[in-house]
């Protein structure tokens, strides 16, 4: 019982941590120490991957460029073939237009068109 509890209080611990609550881990039993150092790993472990993805606003930029005067209608995180991307979708004069940009480089890696009049 004391084992899942400690488990159970660590995990709130991290959880309060990566939500930028290092207050509410201290209360939670967590020393200084150990609370600086979860701390230390979790900034070490998320800012490689938070630095690399690209903003929703980056990938209407990408499509905006691929589709000139197009007007966007619908943005959404979705995973395609494996890849985290930005499906962006398009309306222009009578066609509909989906430019999948990838979150990590911002790459187009799909484009459809279909005539929607």
């Amino acid at each position: 019982m004391k084992q899942i509890t400690a488990i159970t209080i660590a995990t709130i611990g991290t959880a309060a941590l990566l939500a930028g609550g290092g207050g509410i881990a201290l209360a939670a039993g967590q020393t200084a120490a150990s609370a600086a150092s979860a701390t230390a790993a979790a900034t070490t472990a998320a800012a490689p991957a938070a630095a690399a993805d690209i903003s929703s606003r980056k990938a209407v930029q990408i499509a905006r460029k691929r589709v000139p005067g197009g007007r966007v209608t619908e943005i959404e995180r979705e995973w395609e073939h494996g890849h985290s991307v930005w499906k962006v979708e398009l309306r222009k004069g009578g066609w509909e237009y989906d430019v999948y940009v990838s979150a990590k480089s911002g790459r187009i890696i799909k484009f459809k068109r279909d005539y929607d009049g």
